[in-house]
């Protein structure tokens, strides 16, 4: 298993944890699967009335696809499988509030995963960071979902940057990305206190605002992400040039703001 979930049912509190932290919590397709049976199989749990999502480790919340992952691929230029667009808890029709609680690392698929919770709390050692252009990549679904969650400079210098530069969690706290940033170590109990407070009232009142968010912006998601795929299709390297740019990378060299 590379995902734990785990139920309180005297606080209705659910901890859903990615745990490859040898990966540095990378998604692969059996994790993939995992988060798809997990959001589904809590839609059906009623004792859990708010879920919690975090991954193992101290170096990575998520880095997005594994870079080992073979994704198989319609022979048609019409038909394009992206891996991680049903990861998230709302892709799977969860309208449980769902709250992050990052540490470390946060980047490129992350947002897929961040994109899709209600408010993040992080870490001090919480980076954020988006490597797609770096790697002759379109940076387009994780794009489209923080650019409702950020300013737009933010987003685009984030995206445009690549791996140049980590938005720090304090940065990421004054622009709004993370709503709260705790002591060292904190953001898993930061997260589970918040949600246990969520629980603890009328669940139907809880789950409909967490519809009627998601209502005031998935119009505006759904045609951006009508444009995704021909965006990527056009824009993306061939995967040997981006494996050989990625290859290339150096340790460090980035800046943090």
């Amino acid at each position: 298993m590379s995902l734990d979930l785990t139920a309180d049912k005297d606080t209705g509190v659910a901890v859903v944890t990615l745990d490859r932290p040898d990966r540095l919590n990378a998604i692969d397709l059996t994790m993939r699967d995992e988060l798809v049976a997990a959001w589904r199989e809590l839609r059906f749990d009623d004792t859990v009335r708010a879920v919690v999502l975090t991954g193992a480790g101290e170096r990575a919340f998520c880095t997005g696809l594994d870079r080992d992952a073979v994704v198989p691929q319609p022979g048609s230029p019409y038909m394009m499988d992206d891996p991680l667009l049903r990861v998230g808890p709302k892709s799977n029709d969860l309208w449980k509030p769902v709250v992050a609680a990052v540490n470390g690392m946060a980047c490129g698929g992350a947002f897929y995963l961040l994109g899709e919770t209600d408010f993040v709390v992080a870490d001090p050692t919480a980076a954020f960071f988006d490597p797609h252009t770096t790697y002759g990549m379109v940076s387009a679904y994780e794009s489209m979902l923080m650019a409702l969650r950020m300013p737009y400079g933010e987003v685009a210098r984030m995206a445009l940057m690549g791996s140049a530069e980590r938005l720090s969690a304090r940065r990421a706290h004054e622009i709004g990305l993370v709503c709260e940033v705790t002591e060292p170590g904190g953001a898993l109990a930061a997260a589970v206190d918040c949600a246990a407070v969520i629980a603890g009232f009328p669940a139907e009142g809880v789950q409909g605002t967490v519809r009627a968010l998601w209502a005031a912006k998935e119009a505006a998601l759904t045609h951006a992400f009508a444009q995704a795929p021909h965006l990527i299709a056009l824009g993306n390297l061939p995967t040997e040039r981006q494996a050989e740019l990625f290859a290339a990378r150096r340790a460090g060299g980035y800046r943090v703001r």
